[in-house]
């Protein structure tokens, strides 16, 4: 994933992409709580909702192709 300014002199130690990607949506969810675009709580609860579907789903294979 491309960083903008990643020429300049990095101060803290590198982060994981897992660990950008959740400091990226975190923002982005922020940025638009703040316009009004989007509910905070709505989304969070509405992507455990999601989290715990797939891992249901994912569960669900792995338990069948040990069969």
């Amino acid at each position: 994933m491309a960083r903008p300014g990643s020429d300049k002199k990095v101060t803290g130690r590198m982060l994981t992409e897992p660990e950008e990607l959740s400091i990226r949506l975190a923002t982005l969810v922020a940025i638009l709580e703040e316009k009004g675009i989007v509910n905070k709580k709505e989304y969070e609860s509405t992507v455990a909702m999601h989290l715990h579907e797939f891992s249901k789903a994912t569960a669900f294979e792995e338990l069948n192709e040990e069969i």
